[in-house]
């Protein structure tokens, strides 16, 4: 993701600015693949509002208002049966002197490749009851980066009231616009559908409003026919075959569970096909801003949802390298063997990011690396996998020939123009990088947690290497993942605090925090042990842990302020991967009684957002305020936050297959009040097993007899 200081960048900043806010509390989220929609809760579009119907990183709607005989509805309820589904319950506010409404009204919205809305009303008076209804539409066809950041302004389409239908088209691009229409015809006036109706007693009346936004003058398909049902809508039919294909993983924790169940949903819905026919899947980063494919998220959220579907990854590597870096291009960054950092579609996309594909990010490169590993632990295709080896060869030439700018044998950053991102780590707002003072980092800037993922990329491909029968090339490359542990802990650690420095800055001085970055180099194997038993005693303290997930910065620095982006808010994919760290050094001392408080802090948290764990939340003490404080402009759904309690279950079930080996490892640490935990028709390579854990107790099913099941 990105937030970046609107002062520190040129005019047209790249993807700059924290969201601007959502249009007020309450709002409503629908994401499918890479379209959503933002409404309030009475399922209104507002104009002048960040709401809208956003297609392939444009807005095709910005006013989408039902008015009821003239005035707005009165919000009883939402229901979200799905990530792109909606039914917004509503009445007509009461005549004047009456407490009571007799006309309910409901708006049931489906999302795809556009919008469609079901719009009912039901008289429940005892005489008939007559209603004009007024749905007000208009387009501006503006960028996603615009509406973003409150600089919209206010454009408008040009608008037709043809005889059965609206149609919209942008003015300054006359192969986009959008059509609306309705299966009981309305008065069409410019920007308006009109019905006057009879509703009769105890009966209801129906039409079915669709908007279909075009492209290139091609009309997208409607996300449903009249008179069906979502479920086999598109996107019903796309998230039926992702349950259909994905593990079935149940909890008999109610808390877990639930959060579980989201997971798989948002999941789903987040998923995105490319567009070469070959329909390999990958994961948009987040709702509302970030549908669209993302290096290091869609990598992190494909890397802890393999115990859901191997493909997911497999696809997301595959799109990655098909864009993966060729040429050397300051404007975007771009360099040969560089992984890209977003993508975007939209009409002024490319003025923002110096082209469609931005690739200024630090660590997308080794995590692709380390990916492709998994996936070959996990049973993804080995032609495949042999197939992507050169994209991993480059990506391992960018770390060495333009990663590590000045040979020092650390893989650091720093812009190549005024437009690109100053910070480009995963805490890549303008002040996300900063010392104990709280002064923020001078460029080139070295993270601590991006030398661990190069470390476990060079060991990743070392592995690639013995599998595929090169032996030399895995010794080489494991020598040089021993020199790079050996030169991290001489220059990272700071004996004097017990921490690793955040980075090296450009006078390879430390930036010394205390922040959730080492948390990584533990995830990634790079401590030692005698670093990582300090470490734990450090992250454990009240200044780190809020009591609902780690604080991205400890309450004890300069910069720490709990309502900023990455200063001291809670990011639930950072507090899970520091689990999965703290797991996998599950022998010092602390780790484990940390990686569970963490972990139950993580679960209570995602209650409190009704299952739905956001981008990120306020890193206030829980002894202050005894839910987490929403961050405002939070993403969510948002991928890596989705996927986050699957990294948690994985970690505590110590959860590593190896699929070329015949092995599935499983060394639970279970919280006990997690109780008992089923992966049904878990997919490795060639079989599909069955696992469930209670306790230390372990059960296999349908296991074949030539694999083996390693507990201890």
């Amino acid at each position: 993701m990105t937030a970046e200081s609107p002062a520190a960048l040129s005019p047209a900043p790249l993807n700059s600015g924290e969201p601007t806010g959502f249009g007020g509390a309450g709002s409503v989220t629908l994401v499918e693949g890479g379209t959503f929609c933002l409404s309030n809760r009475l399922g209104d579009v507002e104009p002048g509002r960040p709401h809208g119907l956003f297609f392939r990183d444009a807005r095709v709607i910005s006013r989408w208002e039902l008015l009821v005989d003239g005035g707005l509805p009165e919000p009883l309820s939402v229901f979200s049966p799905e990530a792109f589904a909606a039914r917004f319950v509503m009445r007509r506010p009461p005549t004047a002197g009456l407490a009571d409404s007799t006309l309910l009204v409901v708006r049931e919205r489906v999302i795809a490749d556009g919008m469609h809305e079901v719009l009912t009303l039901e008289n429940m008076g005892r005489e008939p009851t007559a209603v004009t209804l007024e749905l007000h539409v208009d387009a501006d066809f503006v960028d996603l980066f615009a509406v973003k950041e409150g600089r919209a302004g206010i454009a408008r389409a040009e608008v037709t009231a043809a005889d059965t239908e609206l149609l919209f088209h942008d003015r300054a691009d006359r192969t986009r616009g959008l059509s609306v229409s309705a299966t009981v015809e309305p008065t069409i006036l410019p920007g308006t559908l009109v019905w006057r109706v009879v509703v009769p007693v105890g009966a209801s009346w129906q039409t079915e409003i669709t908007a279909q936004p075009t492209l290139g003058n091609q009309r997208f398909q409607a996300p449903l026919a009249p008179g069906e049902h979502y479920g086999v809508s598109a996107p019903g039919r796309k998230i039926a075959a992702w349950r259909h294909t994905a593990t079935n993983i149940a909890a008999s924790y109610p808390e877990l569970s639930q959060v579980l169940r989201r997971t798989e949903s948002d999941l789903g819905a987040l998923q995105i096909h490319d567009d070469t026919g070959e329909n390999r899947p990958f994961v948009a980063a987040g709702a509302p801003w970030f549908m669209t494919l993302f290096g290091r998220d869609s990598l992190l959220t494909a890397w802890m949802a393999l115990p859901l579907e191997v493909d997911l990854a497999l696809g997301t590597l595959q799109q990655l390298a098909e864009l993966q870096g060729q040429t050397v291009n300051p404007l975007t960054e771009e360099e040969p063997g560089r992984i890209m950092h977003e993508m975007r579609r939209g009409p002024a996309g490319g003025l923002a990011l110096g082209g469609n594909i931005y690739y200024g990010t630090v660590d997308a490169t080794p995590l692709f690396v380390m990916l492709l590993a998994e996936c070959y632990r996990w049973g993804a295709d080995p032609d495949a996998i042999r197939q992507l080896l050169p994209a991993a060869d480059a990506a391992l030439d960018w770390i060495r020939d333009y990663g590590d700018r000045d040979g020092d044998g650390f893989v650091e950053y720093r812009r190549a123009t005024d437009r690109g991102l100053i910070n480009q780590g995963w805490k890549d707002s303008w002040d996300g990088v900063n010392d104990l003072q709280g002064h923020v980092a001078e460029a080139p800037i070295a993270l601590c947690e991006v030398q661990g993922y190069v470390h476990a990329a060079l060991l990743a491909r070392a592995e690639l290497a013995e599998a595929f029968e090169d032996v030399q090339r895995a010794a080489e490359l494991r020598d040089q993942a021993a020199e790079l542990r050996g030169k991290f802990a001489e220059q990272y650690w700071l004996p004097e605090k017990g921490w690793y420095a955040i980075a090296l800055d450009k006078g390879k001085r430390h930036v010394d925090a205390l922040t959730s970055n080492p948390a990584h180099c533990l995830w990634s194997g790079i401590a030692g042990d005698a670093h990582a038993a300090e470490l734990v005693q450090q992250l454990s303290s009240p200044e780190m842990d809020s009591g609902f997930g780690l604080r991205t910065l400890s309450s004890r620095m300069g910069a720490y302020n709990p309502m900023s982006y990455h200063c001291g808010s809670v990011w639930p994919h950072d507090t899970a991967i520091a689990v999965a760290g703290l797991l996998r050094y599950r022998h010092v001392p602390g780790a484990v009684d940390l990686a569970t408080r963490l972990a139950t802090g993580l679960l209570d948290a995602a209650a409190a957002f009704d299952g739905r764990l956001p981008e990120l939340y306020c890193g206030f003490p829980r002894s202050r305020f005894p839910t987490p404080v929403p961050y405002p402009t939070s993403c969510s759904p948002q991928a890596w936050a989705s996927a986050a309690p699957l990294l948690l279950v994985r970690a505590f079930l110590g959860l590593d297959p190896d699929v070329p080996n015949r092995t599935i490892t499983v060394r639970p640490l279970v919280p006990p009040e997690w109780g008992r935990i089923s992966l049904s028709a878990l997919r490795l390579g060639p079989i599909t097993v069955d696992l469930e854990v209670e306790g230390a107790e372990v059960s296999a099913k349908r296991l074949p007899e030539d694999w083996q099941l390693v507990t201890r």
